[in-house]
């Protein structure tokens, strides 16, 4: 399943690559916009004998166009909830989990390309993430059971495609995506499939205050 997701994904981005703006994109020049958006993260593969979706998944990014604006960079933080078994035991703790609360959180430094049809958006991105695993751990000293977070590095990569649709101030929009760890999770690799739907809204003054006060022009 997970390498018919990626054939998937890779097909979509070739297309859209193919098919990028051709002309001028006359929404997103020099435009920097913040996407915040919710959903779910679903474990796939063998991923799904450890972890199981919860209601939620959320995701903060920035949209910064280049100098051809059909291309953009897509640095986002995601953080996904997950229900957990732990399938290994740990010398460390006298109990083992089930049922218990997991928790991860990625920073994604992506980059894409998208193509304008007048008011709507569909977009392409791919790129490496990185950030941390917290899986639960429980220790019993007498009648007591304290519950402990064992946090992981972990390196993967992110992709995803989606659309958005333009209203009078905001985006309306929505993207599938997938994410896959190089490490991982109770000797179980790490694949989710997510869904998110969400809002942009355009930040380019907010930004171009930002980098005035740290970079001010000086007067001769």
């Amino acid at each position: 399943m997970v390498k018919n997701i990626l054939l998937l994904f890779s097909f979509v981005f070739f297309v859209q690559i193919c098919f990028a703006q051709k002309g001028a994109d006359t929404i997103h020049y020099r435009k920097v916009y913040y996407f915040a958006g919710t959903g779910l993260a679903l474990p796939i593969g063998k991923t799904k004998e450890v972890l199981s979706p919860k209601l939620f998944a959320g995701s903060m990014g920035l949209d910064i166009s280049l100098k051809n604006s059909k291309y953009y960079v897509y640095p986002a933080i995601y953080t996904f909830k997950f229900d957990f078994d732990q399938k290994i035991d740990d010398p460390t703790y006298n109990h083992t989990i089930k049922n218990g609360n997991a928790s991860i959180y990625m920073l994604s430094l992506a980059a894409g390309t998208r193509k304008q049809m007048k008011r709507l958006n569909t977009y392409v991105y791919a790129g490496p993430s990185f950030g941390l695993v917290n899986e639960p751990r429980a220790q019993q000293i007498e009648s007591i059971v304290n519950i402990k977070y064992d946090s992981n590095f972990a390196v993967g990569a992110k992709v995803g495609l989606g659309a958005d649709y333009k209203f009078k101030s905001f985006f309306l929009g929505g993207e599938v995506g997938y994410m896959g760890h190089f490490t991982k999770i109770q000797q179980r690799p790490f694949h989710a499939l997510t869904i998110l739907f969400g809002l942009k809204s355009d930040i380019t003054r907010l930004s171009e205050k930002v980098v005035d006060i740290i970079t001010p022009t000086t007067n001769p």
